[in-house]
Formats: structure tokens, sequence, C-alpha cells
């Protein structure tokens, strides 16, 4: 049955390759519960390739229903009660290396066959709320592993974030975020039970409420809500197939913009956390964020060599900058919100109209990819890998000064305008504040507790 599986070969192997011992058991329990045994593993391992933007051999099982359904081949992926006649069963026990999954990898453990084998055996019955939902919302949250207690060496920072008041700066860590005082780097406060790897950080305009987006790359994503005030966990927005790349509060603190390695946007109320707008219209990873003033449009930045800005009220794309002709990865309104400003792997940030797209203009000089611009009282910040932040005017994008010191690529920009206060973060692990008025340093640590 060489090549005529309903279930194409890296789905099914990526579910062999897992060699999970799902619900801590290395034998088929009694009654198998799909939420809790079946869906972690395909969550994990199989639903990267098999989404609806995403579909390979023409099967999706990024929800039940779909995973019910049969691929290009028509053959049965599940047939309840009867796992010799599932597709899916039949490639997990082929005797011929050429068919059996997974590919170039050892064959499933006979205990995880088992388990798979009876939950196909007792019906394959699913006990989800809603056979629709994303598998990746069935599964219970686990408490995150705790982070090093001291840190080998720095980790990368790829996110940023001012406090409204502009006298705490968190800091994207490993399974972590930390807090520290923005004017001389003293450290403050770890908050723990997070993803392994946090990309994104996002202060609501209140004070109170700390979002941090991460996860685990190819695995999990996960929007959190951290409450600032107590240092823990408050509530998670929504879990996602892959790694949540950016976050973006609306000016009143109403919404939260959230996009990432699954090429998906959603928008979330505040501060309830319902999901308002999942917005699917990019190709490829979303990797910037920004409302516009008036909070009626969202515009990204995306890993597809787009710009978009998308209308609220309906979540309908309204236009399109194709400009940069790389990977797009930083991306803002202007203060009148009619221009966007975004820049990417091509080292320059580009202007143009949020209405139509129509580019207006470029601001060059950089000597290497950007990764992050920003607008704040009438200036523009970049940063970017060849390790320099640089500013300039935002009335005739002249070069005001380039802002040197760190020794890596500066992944992350934050900004305190009433303040005058910019921080940039590098993958050394080094967080740099700076008095953007006169470009002298006010504080310069690194963000590893040890």
């Amino acid at each position: 049955m060489k090549r005529r599986a309903l279930l194409s070969r890296s789905a099914a192997g990526l579910l062999l390759a897992s060699g999970l011992g799902v619900g801590g058991s290395t034998a088929a329990p009694t009654d198998v519960s799909f939420t809790r045994d079946i869906a972690p593993i395909l969550t994990k391992k199989c639903v990267t390739c098999h989404r609806p933007e995403k579909a390979k051999g023409n099967y999706q099982l990024h929800n039940f229903e779909s995973l019910m359904k049969p691929g290009a081949s028509q053959q049965a992926s599940v047939k309840p009660g009867q796992p010799a006649m599932s597709e899916l069963f039949r490639l997990l026990v082929a005797a011929d290396a050429d068919d059996r999954m997974p590919q170039k990898d050892d064959p499933l453990p006979k205990e995880q066959i088992a388990l798979i084998e009876s939950w196909i055996q007792q019906g394959a019955k699913f006990d989800g709320p809603n056979a629709t939902a994303h598998l990746t919302s069935l599964i219970p949250r686990e408490p995150h592993p705790n982070p090093p207690t001291s840190y080998a060496r720095p980790v990368p920072v790829a996110a940023l974030a001012f406090s409204p008041d502009g006298a705490q700066l968190a800091a994207s860590g490993y399974h972590e975020v930390t807090l520290w005082d923005a004017s001389n780097g003293k450290l403050l406060r770890r908050v723990k039970n997070l993803p392994q790897r946090i990309q994104a950080l996002a202060w609501h305009p209140a004070g109170q409420w700390l979002a941090v987006g991460g996860g685990t790359p190819g695995q999990s994503g996960e929007i959190t809500l951290v409450d600032a005030t107590k240092g823990e966990v408050g509530k998670v927005l929504g879990r996602t197939i892959d790694t949540v790349m950016t976050l973006a509060f609306d000016a009143q603190g109403e919404r939260l913009a959230a996009g990432g390695a699954d090429n998906a946007i959603r928008v979330f109320s505040m501060p309830d956390g319902k999901e308002l707008r999942l917005i699917q219209q990019h190709a490829d990873w979303v990797l910037g964020l920004a409302f516009s003033p008036d909070g009626q449009h969202l515009a990204s930045a995306s890993r597809d060599r787009s710009a978009r800005v998308f209308g609220l009220a309906t979540g309908e794309l309204e236009a399109s900058y194709m400009g940069h002709e790389a990977p797009v990865s930083g991306v803002t309104f202007s203060p009148d919100g009619k221009s966007v400003y975004s820049c990417g792997r091509d080292k320059e940030v580009h202007f143009w109209a949020a209405k139509d797209g129509k580019k207006s203009g470029e601001i060059g000089g950089a000597e290497g990819e950007l990764f992050r611009v920003l607008l704040a009282d009438g200036q523009v910040f970049s940063c970017g890998a060849d390790a320099q932040v640089r500013q300039h005017k935002l009335d005739d994008r002249s070069l005001v000064r380039a802002l040197a010191g760190h020794g890596d690529r500066v992944y992350a920009l934050a900004a305190h305008a009433p303040g005058k206060r910019l921080a940039s973060g590098a993958h050394n692990g080094e967080v740099r504040v700076w008095n953007w008025e006169d470009g002298k340093p006010v504080a310069h640590f690194i963000a590893a507790p040890r």
C-alpha cells in the first residue's frame, strides 16, 4: 500500500516519534480518553502539518471532526471498533519498513500502539465539549517546569515591556518573565509557570496585567495574563499549536491581539479573555502586530513577506504591502493612523499608506536584518542584526543617532514616552535602557538571574 495512505507519512510518523507515556502509563488504560490520552499526542506531533492552511495528503486533524474524515485516499483514518480497518492503526503496525510509520525513525513502542488500538476498539469516542474545537483547547493546562534557579548562561531577550508608569521593565526568559527596576537594573521579581520560550510581552495600560506569549517551537503556544501586582499567572487566554510570537494591546486596553507560528491572528476582549476574532490570512508566521490609534484597524507583519491591515469590525483584509520582498518582522502605525511603518530582512524601515498599501518611502542605513520598529513621541526606533538601535525623527526621517553598545543582535525594543526611555534587548541576554533625548545610558544589565 505504498504511498496510498489517507494519512500522510509525516502525520503518522510524527505521532510515532512522540514516544510519549501518555497519562503517565506504559500500558493502555481500561478506558482511553481522547482528550486526556490521544489529543496531546496529535497536538504535539501532528497538527502542524495537518491544519487547514497546511493539510498534507489533504488530511486535517486540528479538531476531532476533521480527524475522523478521510483524506486524499478516501480510506477511513479511524473506523470505530475496528482498528484493523483504520488506516492510522494499519500504518502504525505495518510490517514493511517502507510503509510503517514513522519513516526514518523507530516504530512506536508496543505500549503506545496498544493505547491507540484500545481507543479505536472502544469506539474511538470523543469525550470533549465540542468536536469542532481545536485540539489544543481540549487539553488541560499542565504546570510548566520551573526556570533555572541560576542561569549557566544568559538566554536571548526576545521581548521587553515597560510598565505604564515606567518604573518596571519586563524581560522574556526561559519558563519565566523577569521584572526589573528600569532605573538601575535591579531584579524585582521572577514570574514562573510560563511556556518554555517567551517571545512576546505587552503591558496593559491600566498596569495590573502583563500579557505573555510564547511556547515550545513546533509543539504548542500560549497566551497568558500575568497579574503583575502578585507576580503570578492569572488567566490563560488561549493555547495554540505553535509558539506565540507577538502581542499588542489597543490604546484603551479593551482588546489584546496575538499572532504566531501557526500563521494566525487572534483578538481577545479584555478583561474577560473572550476570543473575538480569528484571522487566518497569512501564509507564514505572524511576527508583529499593532493596533491603529483609533482601535479600528490592526496591522500585521509576517514571514510570508507581507505586511497587512485588517478592519477589526469585520476581520477583513483592507490593505496589503509587499514592498519588502523579504520576511517582515516589525510593524507599527503612525500617530494619525494614516501610515504604517514596517521592517524586516531587507534591512530597511518602509512607510506606506494604511488605506491602500501604497509605499511612501523608506529609512535605510542598517547593516543587517531589522527585527523591530516602534514610534514614540515623534521618534522612529529600529533594531536589528547589526547590534545597533537607530533613532530617526518622524517628521523628516533623518537620523538622530545610533545607540551603540550591544555586543550582539538586538531583538527587542520597548518605549516609555513620558519618561523618554527606550529599552533594548539582545541575543546575549543584555538589556540596555537609554534616555532618548540625549542618547545616554540609564541602566545596563543581563536579564538572567544568577
